[in-house]
């Protein structure tokens, strides 16, 4: 089919684009579950999905039944997410007038870049780490300087202390549990990041996983440089519902509402997330469920001759692979239906990323692994 790339006119629209959206290699996400079912051959019931660290039990069966009996969906939502905002000071402790709620943190992390991003302003991002920020930081007009993690995938902190002092940026993103690897930041990090003149925004996305006592979500009550994420995508199982949140000290979050748009979060969204709260106790005792997976999950990989498991903190495990190739084990796993996570970057092109899912997934992987290490 012919593309048109001019009007009457003589024009070309694709010449008056941004020059920093021109320059942008897209963001790569995961294939919808259907269209992986079709590419492999096989019903989406016999494919074992752990490449992308969603929670394999599901929602609260709260949320099902919300969603099952949505009273106004023609009505548009709240704009402030009042009752959402309200729900989550109750749950995290924070006041809610330092709560900001979003569709998923990816949109929390994008309204974050507006906030603060000029054209050649800097961030600072230490891959291997969630591709979002450099990519948002991309689309935002930000140059992004690069701190590689060492090898056992821990910060550089010197090599950051150094980039701030030189380079000035204004951002500087860090998930804990991060992902691929699954480790934490400690306090002692963090506060000498915080000491630093950058803001720090702190993705919590897995910190159910590592342990509620872990988040640091209400130090942005004492530190105005810090912002940490949350989401329900994880622990709650609404990663296709797409809820998330931030904290954000007072002065900024009176920012940020004047570039929201207005409905942000669905009602359908809103519903689900405030069934999961009311629900948290339960989803909670599924959450222990999975760091209890994960513990056996690790231990089983550790007894292969050609796998490495790093300990994790998240979902997730990642795994070094010595003595075959990443990339022929991940799609071997793929022609049995089960689905792992394999990156194509420098440092990671010798791993996979197993996501935890439920103890007959453990047992059927470990079946297929041990196969193939015979082969």
């Amino acid at each position: 089919m012919k593309t048109e790339t001019t009007d009457t006119t003589g024009l070309n629209p694709i010449s008056m684009l941004r020059s920093t959206v021109r320059a942008i290699e897209p963001y790569v996400p995961i294939l919808p579950f259907e269209v992986l079912a079709e590419s492999l051959g096989r019903p989406i019931a016999e494919i074992i999905k752990l490449d992308a660290n969603e929670n394999l039990y599901g929602p609260s069966p709260l949320v099902r039944a919300a969603l099952s009996d949505l009273g106004f969906p023609h009505i548009y939502p709240d704009p402030e997410n009042r009752a959402l905002r309200k729900a989550l000071s109750d749950f995290t402790g924070v006041p809610s007038e330092n709560i900001f709620a979003g569709a998923g943190a990816d949109e929390v992390i994008d309204l974050i870049m507006r906030l603060f991003i000029d054209q050649g302003d800097n961030i600072i991002d230490c891959p291997p780490t969630f591709g979002m920020y450099s990519f948002d930081a991309a689309v935002n007009g930000a140059e992004t300087i690069v701190i590689e993690r060492k090898d056992d995938f821990t910060l550089d902190l010197q090599a950051i202390v150094d980039a701030v002092s030189i380079h000035s940026p204004k951002l500087l993103f860090l998930a804990s549990p991060n992902n691929p690897d699954g480790g934490l930041i400690s306090d002692e990090e963090l506060y000498t990041l915080l000491a630093l003149p950058i803001i720090v925004i702190l993705d919590e996305a897995y910190i159910e996983f590592a342990g509620i006592k872990n988040s640091r979500i209400d130090w942005v009550l004492e530190h105005s440089n810090l912002i940490v994420l949350r989401t329900f995508s994880k622990w709650a199982g609404l990663a296709g519902l797409r809820v998330g949140y931030g904290a954000f000290s007072t002065g900024l979050l009176q920012e940020l509402w004047k570039i929201k748009q207005p409905y942000n979060v669905s009602v359908a969204a809103t519903e689900a997330a405030l069934a999961s709260l009311s629900d948290s106790s339960n989803l909670l005792q599924v959450v222990s469920k999975i760091r209890s997976e994960r513990k056996r999950l690790s231990q089983m990989l550790s007894g292969l001759p050609f796998l490495f498991p790093y300990p994790s903190h998240g979902n997730f495990v990642l795994c070094e692979v010595k003595g075959m190739n990443a990339l022929s084990l991940h799609q071997a796993l793929s022609t049995e239906g089960i689905l792992v996570r394999y990156f194509d970057k420098p440092r990671l092109r010798d791993h996979i990323r197993v996501s935890v899912g439920l103890p007959q997934h453990t047992d059927f992987l470990l079946t297929i692994l041990s196969r193939i290490a015979k082969r």
